[in-house]
């Protein structure tokens, strides 16, 4: 065997250690699955597909590739953004019975811009437990590898399809010092750039991650200025799914006040002290324990 060659590793003790854990009944398993490499499934989460009573799963035929692939074989139940609450229904009947349902999406971490946090409230809201497998992510995977250098990131997701609303809401993220994370269609990606170039600073620092764990996996940092004419420059590079992260607006302490402050008087008009200053600093990139005690005084004053 050569030096270079890896040794096998005996996956017994792992599979072992799986079995001697406790999986609880009458609980819904949020089961997060991979996003391109079908070897990034963990352990723990094909054990619990394979003693779990159903799946719910966004689509059927995807997730019956998947068990299939690992040689499970679950009944599966169609769960997406169509029929969440309607589904919701029947799965807390079955956990109320005792069962372990199991809950996926596509690809990644469901009710993260995808379906799943409908059925999740409706189960914790009926009283039984929730129990979450981490796993992959498209979006952490994207910041893991961006070497854009922040304590702070802020989950945009999916931007709107339409060119007007998608350029008055990016507008509304211009002091945004958080880095900041995209989802992208293949077929907007372009439209995506464009937007972003005619809102935002020419020098602030863009990555673009397509097909992220997959054969033709490609991340590309750059100016913004250059984006458009990266993405033009091979016909490939508008194919796969995206995760595009922005670098945050550079903290101005005087104009950065200002805008907490307003922030933070909009969002007590709705919500609580600590909600309004957990959505100020991923907002603002301000530290939320400031926030929060100046939300206080603001409550005071009032």
């Amino acid at each position: 065997m050569s030096e270079h060659t890896p040794r096998a590793i005996s996956a017994l003790p792992v599979l072992e250690e799986t079995a001697h854990q406790t999986y609880p009944s009458a609980t819904l398993y949020v089961v997060a699955t991979p996003i391109g490499n079908v070897a990034d499934i963990s352990v723990r989460a094909l054990h619990v597909l394979s003693l779990v009573d159903a799946v719910a799963c966004e689509d059927t035929r995807n997730t019956a590739q998947l068990m299939t692939r690992f040689g499970l074989h679950r009944p599966l139940i169609a769960a997406h953004q169509h029929n969440e609450r309607e589904v919701a229904e029947t799965l807390i009947a079955r956990l109320q019975a005792g069962e372990r349902i199991a809950l996926v999406s596509d690809a990644g971490t469901p009710a993260v811009s995808d379906p799943g946090a409908r059925i999740v409230e409706a189960v914790r809201a009926a009283g039984l437990r929730v129990l979450p497998l981490p796993g992959a992510s498209a979006a952490v995977t994207a910041l893991s590898a961006s070497g854009l250098v922040n304590d702070q990131f802020y989950f945009v997701g999916f931007l709107p399809a339409k060119a007007r609303q998608r350029e008055n809401f990016l507008s509304t993220l211009r002091t945004v010092t958080a880095t900041m994370v995209f989802y992208e269609a293949p077929h907007r990606i372009l439209d995506c750039a464009t937007a972003l170039a005619a809102v935002f600073e020419p020098e602030r620092e863009v990555v673009f991650a397509r097909e992220l764990t997959k054969m033709f996996e490609e991340i590309h940092r750059c100016p913004l200025s250059e984006a458009e004419a990266w993405i033009r420059a091979d016909a490939h590079r508008e194919k796969g799914e995206f995760v595009v992260l922005l670098a945050g607006a550079p903290s101005q302490d005087g104009e950065s006040d200002a805008d907490a402050e307003r922030i933070l008087k909009i969002l007590l008009t709705e919500c609580s002290v600590k909600q309004a200053a957990s959505l100020a600093a991923q907002i603002t990139g301000r530290k939320k324990n400031a926030l929060y005690d100046r939300a206080l005084q603001l409550k005071q004053e009032e």
